[in-house]
């Protein structure tokens, strides 16, 4: 089982007491900065240091009175530290210290998240190492295209997965921002240089130009970044489904001892796992429109996206990290059946091979039109149920006329379908 400690850390790190806490850090980075500056004594900053607390349930009585949760915050840590505290956010606008704590916040999620997928990744190369040739029928439309392997499937969703990890690092950069510019990004009360001399102490950048607030573009981004990751996952649980359907079952998801997969009828063993996943992308990828709407505000700044964040993106993080997870657990437990993969690639009678047949009637000779409209013809009398391929192709006189029974066996051949299969996985890093 994956460990539980990741889910519960996640929601941690969205709670008051921890959001409450990365304030803090930032008042206390900027009380730093501004003493090495000469604008804090030494003894206040001594004080601020030992004495800066808050009090949740004191924050909560506090903000019902004065309706702002900053203030609520401050006042809380005044009371805690005594006359140093009027040092405590000089100079700075709430969204001076909002703003670049959450950036901390989504840093510190996005590092959960990136460990949720590696974790996952690493599981779906295992099992992808493990059914590298296993020989399953691939899948056009829903319909039998040409043979394929288990472990190619899986192997791609490595792919993808590494691709997310890409995206989670580059936002996660991208979102590695603060600011300290004041009400309205002009620097009024502090210099360029406490933003940058702050940043640099909380391991974030300084944004070069901000408004009240930093750009929600890069808010949306990291939205849509996890949304990308949600919808790989739906990729995959919506994939597993299918082939779990009983008139497929090449694969299932692990069903435990005692569980139950229906009130009315016992012998239902249902992908929950994969539609509960399906399910939780979809609430995801509607909080993107959300975020991108939150993304032209009203001049310098309103705050109009502010109600919006504090929903999506604890949800997004804690609903991504918990999907993960449980998509670790589905593929690490995920039933595979060889032999049922086989009977289904044997049920069209051979016409997966429609396509070699095709390019062996080419190279004897016929046109590339003249041997589709025979390799369909028969084609078709298989579907009638008049025969196997291989059957009616034999007493084919056109065939006849091109191909030795050799050459029209060798057709049959799976190997030469399946030839590059270890050069893919090589190519995927999974040799």
């Amino acid at each position: 089982m994956i460990p539980r400690y990741t889910r519960v850390e996640m929601g941690r790190l969205w709670s008051d007491e921890s959001k409450y806490a990365t304030w803090l850090e930032v008042e206390l980075a900027v009380c730093e900065v501004l003493s090495a500056r000469g604008l804090i004594p030494a003894e206040d900053l001594q004080a601020i240091r030992q004495r800066a607390q808050f009090d949740p349930v004191r924050i909560e009585e506090i903000e019902k009175e004065v309706k702002h949760d900053v203030i609520a915050f401050l006042t809380s840590v005044a009371e805690k530290v005594g006359p140093s505290s009027r040092y405590i956010h000089m100079g700075l606008t709430s969204s001076d210290v909002l703003d670049t704590a959450l950036a901390l916040t989504i840093q510190k999620a996005f590092r959960l998240v990136q460990t949720g997928v590696e974790q996952l990744r690493g599981e779906v190369g295992r099992r992808a190492r493990e059914h590298q040739h296993t020989v399953m029928v691939g899948r056009t439309h829903g319909i039998h295209a040409e043979p394929m392997t288990f472990g190619l499937k899986l192997a791609l969703w490595y792919d993808d997965l590494g691709r997310c990890e890409e995206r989670l690092e580059a936002t996660r950069e991208r979102m590695r921002v603060g600011k300290l510019s004041g009400a309205v990004g002009t620097f009024a009360h502090h210099p360029p240089e406490v933003e940058e001399a702050v940043c640099a102490k909380l391991g974030l950048r300084a944004a070069p130009v901000s408004t009240q607030v930093l750009q929600r573009d890069l808010h949306a981004e990291v939205i849509q970044t996890l949304a990308l990751v949600a919808a790989q996952l739906e990729k995959m649980a919506v994939e597993l489904r299918s082939l779990q359907r009983t008139d497929i079952h090449e694969v299932e998801e692990g069903f435990s001892k005692g569980q139950k997969g229906s009130s009315a009828m016992p012998h239902k063993k249902n992908p929950i796992s994969a539609e509960n996943i399906t399910g939780l992308a979809r609430v995801i990828r509607a909080n993107v429109l959300a975020a991108l709407e939150d993304v032209a505000l009203w001049h310098e700044r309103d705050i109009s996206h502010s109600s919006v964040e504090r929903v999506i993106l604890p949800d997004s993080f804690i609903l991504l990290d918990y999907m993960l997870a449980r998509m670790t657990t589905l593929i690490r437990e995920l039933r595979v059946f060889p032999e049922q993969m086989k009977a289904n690639l044997e049920r069209m009678q051979g016409l997966i091979f429609s396509q070699t047949v095709l390019l062996r009637l080419v190279e004897a000779g016929l046109s590339r039109e003249e041997a589709y409209a025979i390799v369909q013809r028969v084609a078709m009398q298989v579907w009638e149920g008049k025969g196997d391929f291989e059957t009616l192709l034999g007493r084919d006189g056109q065939v006849q006329g091109c191909l030795s029974r050799e050459q029209l066996a060798a057709c049959f051949d799976l190997q030469p379908l399946l030839q590059n299969v270890d050069r893919i996985f090589a190519r995927a890093g999974l040799d």
